[in-house]
């Protein structure tokens, strides 16, 4: 049994400290709001396409997905079929939305149709949304950090903030996008390296490690069962993982975000149509790490599902591999955490900052703006993730918390179909159906979350709130904010 070496810690470090400084370098140059939050529809789309990916994959993916299939099936790749076809229904109705206004922002669209207010209430329940999510995300990551490094959770909690900050700060998106995708290599290098250890520790290699999971019913991938109790099942993969990823990567500014960073809508469509194809192979790698630990552990019961794969790195890998691994820990914790940070600094500059100090047109001052706001949520987040701390006896808190996005998605997503589809809907209407979608869900969750699994949480919070939008409607085809101000829309067109 090995532990975390010194050597170890050396990678460790020549890793977060080669990343935030080449994150810092990223951002010379920059005048402006434009620069800092959009990168001047610059960016490659492979660069983007690798981000997204990065963004939606955090620590407890990395550490957890090999729990899943420890513990069960292949099943958990239902989840991605619907996770690609959400991605293609965005890239053709919301991305040639956006890219039409070359909008600064997810919810500069609900102005342009609706107005100024249903933008401000949808980026606040956005805001409210990653903050406590995002926090308690954090908080989940310090966990197995805290496991195979040895140190206590706020240490791990300030270690992954001070150095995410860093590199946002000073990076903006540029920063955020290209450190995200170098990201993704190294944490898809630790399956790739944990596979082949696996293929030395184990008596028979892969050859019995596939014999036997097939044996036991482990490679086992669809599931038609009807259960509405049932996570994955396909039904519950192809259309609630689909109308998950049309909110996640159609409305969240998290992920709109990189979007709105492509050239043009095309290359922002290769970059999310894309992604979906990665995710598959994501998590295809991982799980089948989980089949693997399944042989080499014979089945044994552990405490937590996050538990296995953060103990077979630290006690059963060589040292200089297992700092190599728990950097791909640190790197997925950081992709997700500045990912955050910028998307909130960007919603808080643009959609409530920039129209009050009346700054719309001077993108010198939306970006200092954008860096004051960059510090203001990095110490939010971290505050948060340090509170939760004290909050996690007993998991209440903590699956709230994490609940958050499956419970507004819904009315995010109806308010936006609303918004392009619907021509009775106005914005009284869009704002009361987006409170009966998150509420609805809301009460699904705490009441009956045992009956109904929670890709199914989006679908009926999107339905409640197109009805309710609809059936208020009084007939509106544009609202007071139609005509947007320019801090909104992009200073550069876009590259053919």
């Amino acid at each position: 049994m090995n532990a975390f070496t010194p050597l170890d810690f050396g990678v460790l470090l020549v890793y977060l400290t080669g990343v935030t400084a080449w994150g810092a370098w990223l951002g010379r140059g920059q005048t402006g709001g434009q620069d800092y939050f959009l990168g001047n529809r610059e960016l490659p789309w492979i660069a983007v396409m690798l981000s997204i990916v990065a963004t939606e994959t955090s620590t407890l993916t990395f550490l957890s997905i090999p729990g899943v299939s420890y513990l069960g099936t292949l099943g958990f790749l239902q989840l991605t079929f619907g996770y690609l076809a959400g991605r293609v229904v965005v890239s053709m109705f919301l991305l040639p939305a956006y890219y039409r206004g070359e909008l600064s922002t997810a919810y500069a669209l609900l102005e342009e149709r609706f107005g100024q207010g249903a933008r401000r209430f949808a980026s606040a329940v956005f805001m409210v949304t990653r903050l406590l999510a995002d926090s308690v995300r954090l908080f989940a990551s310090a966990i197995p950090l805290a496991l195979v490094t040895g140190w206590d959770y706020p240490v791990s909690i300030a270690v992954i903030g001070a150095v995410t900050l860093v590199y946002t700060y000073f990076g903006g998106i540029k920063a955020v996008v290209w450190v995200d995708a170098v990201q993704m290599g190294l944490y898809l290098l630790g399956a790739v390296v944990a596979i082949a250890a696996l293929q030395v520790l184990t008596p028979d290699g892969w050859t019995g490690i596939l014999s036997s999971a097939g044996e036991a019913g482990k490679l086992d991938v669809l599931d038609w069962s009807l259960d509405f109790s049932l996570a994955y099942t396909v039904w519950a993969g192809v259309l609630g993982g689909a109308v998950f990823t049309m909110a996640s990567h159609g409305t969240d500014q998290l992920l709109v975000q990189r979007l709105l960073t492509c050239r043009d809508v095309e290359a922002s469509k290769k970059a999310l149509v894309g992604s979906g194809v990665v995710v598959m192979g994501q998590f295809l790698l991982f799980l089948v790490v989980g089949l693997g630990l399944w042989v080499y552990y014979e089945g044994r019961a552990f405490d937590t599902t996050d538990e296995i794969f953060a103990r077979f790195i630290v006690e059963e890998l060589r040292p200089g591999i297992s700092g190599l691994i728990v950097a791909g820990v640190f790197a997925a914790a950081m992709s997700s955490l500045s990912s955050s940070i910028n998307s909130l600094a960007s919603a808080s500059a643009y959609d409530f900052w920039a129209p009050w100090a009346g700054a719309e047109d001077d993108e010198a001052r939306t970006l200092r703006a954008g860096k004051v706001f960059t510090l203001v949520w990095a110490t939010l987040l971290v505050g948060g993730a340090i509170l939760f701390i004290q909050l996690s006896e007993g998991n209440t808190a903590v699956e709230v918390a994490l609940a958050i996005a499956s419970v507004v998605y819904g009315g995010l997503l109806g308010t936006f179909i609303l918004a392009i589809r619907s021509q009775r809907a106005d914005q009284r209407s869009a704002i009361v159906g987006m409170i009966a979608g998150i509420s609805v869900v809301a009460a699904i969750w705490w009441f009956a979350r045992a009956s109904v699994a929670w890709p199914w949480f989006v679908p009926i919070g999107t339905a409640v709130t197109m009805a309710v939008g609809w059936a208020l409607g009084r007939g509106s085809t544009a609202g007071p904010g139609s005509t947007l101000p320019e801090s909104d829309r992009t200073h550069t067109s876009p590259s053919p």
